[in-house]
């Protein structure tokens, strides 16, 4: 059986087409809200990974900008923008000066964006300029250690259980197979689960 069959089947409140209408009217809520600019959104989580259940919600990320006079103030300032979570969506984002670090430091959850299958609303310019500095600042040794625990928390959090959901299992699997690619591949690992299956699992 293949494994999307294993995940339960709900209804969603909203379909995907319908939340790529209803993303960009939010993500311009907060431009105007927060005075900022999005750069870059993008789906995170199940759905961009390829194994949601209808029932999943939409975890929506972005990368936003302020006017210069923001980054050249001496105050610190909040770097990360949080929508209160609903039983629809989860929407968060960073600043562009957070996603560099993030970027210098290897981070895997900023690699999974610029990665995302599902866009919402791109700056061509900026996603021109930070994707080639993926490989540049990719650490094999930061992304396994990010993964492996990934894979140790899920476990622990999902599989311990007498019950437990199939779609959970992917949750486990997906790190695991993240951790193969690296060492396979020395490379970032593709974000979606398919990728990873085909190229690391037998048939």
């Amino acid at each position: 059986m293949g494994y999307k069959k294993l995940i339960r089947k709900r209804t969603t409140m909203q379909t995907q087409e319908e939340m790529n209408v209803l993303v960009p009217e939010k993500l311009a809520e907060i431009e105007r809200d927060y005075d900022v600019t999005v750069l870059w959104a993008i789906e995170s989580g199940s759905r961009a990974w390829g194994f949601e259940s209808p029932d999943s919600d939409f975890d929506v990320r972005f990368v936003y900008k302020h006017k210069q006079d923001f980054y050249l103030s001496l105050n610190d300032h909040r770097d990360v923008i949080e929508l209160p979570i609903d039983d629809t969506w989860d929407v968060s984002g960073w600043d562009l000066h957070k996603a560099l670090k993030l970027l210098y430091k290897s981070n895997p959850t900023l690699f999974e964006w610029l990665q995302s299958p599902i866009i919402y609303q791109q700056d061509e310019s900026f996603i021109n300029r930070i994707r080639p500095l993926v490989s540049q600042y990719f650490s094999e040794k930061k992304m396994l250690h990010h993964y492996l625990n990934t894979a140790r928390t899920q476990m622990n959090k999902y599989l311990s259980g007498d019950k437990v959901k199939p779609k959970k299992y992917f949750y486990v699997l997906r790190p695991i197979l993240a951790c193969r690619w690296i060492v396979k591949h020395h490379s970032v690992p593709p974000i979606l689960f398919d990728d990873l299956v085909k190229e690391l699992l037998p048939n």
